[in-house]
């Protein structure tokens, strides 16, 4: 149910909004001025719309001479500080390097260099135009022993000057004739605030699993922890967090008569994001959960995602799931992992992940 919840949520965010009107200025280093709409600056690209172009199109950020927009955006520096408010280029002389002005509701001005400007998202003071993520789905079927996979995951994410929240989803399901449905679901909400010093921020977090190739009818972990930016540019991003959490795990009691356990775990989580210009991303997420209440025992989750442009807000990804449990009750599997691919749709700023929170 939290996961058709989740999902539903998604769609709604993924909906069309009400378009501004473009009147943000792009000048490049040629002299070439484009009048536009700013989307977003992510790995390195600068995603921007026209009034004749269907989509959008894709510009080099380092070929940029100026930029300015009245829109509010989020501006996230390679120190880990979050800023928010409108975009001016500021005035230059030889060859000084290009510096953004961004200026808050309150009329305070903070001066960023371009090759300090690690990503913008475009927000607004309207709450719904403020979310961002994706949408992924997949599927197979073979007529000749009625075999049908289907994959469905998606994330969407709320950024804000000095926090941000995200909401993630996993489906998976392969069944054919004669053999028992195998599914997988996760679900995983988080959220993340700046601290005081650079490159620090704690979380929260709270997980969810569903593995019928583990016996696992429902298992939940909730607990938070301090990360650190360890690498934080326009193309690369690499943060590491640890904490503690509380797991709760049902197990099937048709397969096992030990129904629930319960266990304190720490938490180690590792998020990687490689970017190629406009062209391919590389998500990675890892989480080790070594339980403290029972010595020897880890729990161990990832999930990787591997995604090439097509065209637009549309991609193709391929990506790798997988749990395990070097202790798991019985004579049940300690591992549940595969592989998925589809077709990815953006929405939003097309920032496919906060990179701060559980996934």
């Amino acid at each position: 149910m939290k996961i058709h919840i989740v999902l539903s949520c998604m769609l709604l965010a993924s909906t069309p909004i009400l378009a501004r009107k473009t009147t943000d200025i792009v000048v490049m280093k040629n002299g070439d001025r484009i009048t536009c709409e700013v989307k977003s600056l992510n790995g390195g690209v600068l995603s921007v719309s026209l009034d004749y172009v269907d989509g959008t199109i894709a510009v080099d950020w380092s070929k940029v001479a100026r930029l300015d927009s009245n829109q509010l955006f989020v501006v996230l520096a390679q120190d880990g500080t979050s800023h928010e408010g409108t975009l001016v280029t500021a005035e230059r002389t030889g060859s000084q390097p290009m510096k953004i002005r961004v200026t808050d509701t309150a009329g305070n001005i903070t001066e960023l260099e371009r090759s300090e400007i690690v990503r913008m998202t475009e927000t607004s003071e309207n709450f719904h135009q403020r979310f961002n993520g994706d949408i992924n789905l997949g599927a197979i079927y073979s007529k000749g022993n009625q075999s049908v996979q289907y994959n469905i995951s998606g994330l969407a994410g709320y950024p804000r000057e000095r926090w941000g929240a995200q909401a993630g989803i996993s489906s998976n399901l392969s069944t054919a004739s004669g053999t028992t449905t195998s599914t997988h679901n996760q679900l995983s909400l988080g959220a993340m605030h700046l601290l005081p010093w650079n490159n620090y921020f704690y979380a929260g977090f709270d997980g969810f699993l569903q593995s019928s190739e583990q016996g696992i009818a429902h298992q939940n972990y909730v607990g938070a922890g301090i990360g650190r930016y360890l690498k934080n540019t326009n193309r690369a991003t690499i943060t590491l967090l640890g904490g503690a959490a509380w797991q709760n795990t049902v197990y099937n009691p048709t397969i096992i008569p030990i129904a629930t356990q319960n266990a304190a775990v720490g938490v180690i989580s590792t998020n990687v994001k490689l970017f190629k210009v406009n062209k391919t991303n590389l998500d990675l997420n890892g989480v080790l959960l070594p339980a403290l209440s029972q010595p020897g025992r880890v729990y161990f989750s990832t999930n990787a995602s591997y995604y090439i442009k097509i065209t637009g807000s549309l991609s193709w990804n391929l990506s790798f799931y997988g749990n395990w449990d070097t202790r798991p009750p019985g004579n049940l599997p300690g591992s549940d992992y595969g592989t998925t691919s589809g077709l990815s749709f953006t929405f939003g700023s097309s920032l496919r992940t906060a990179p701060t929170t559980l996934q």
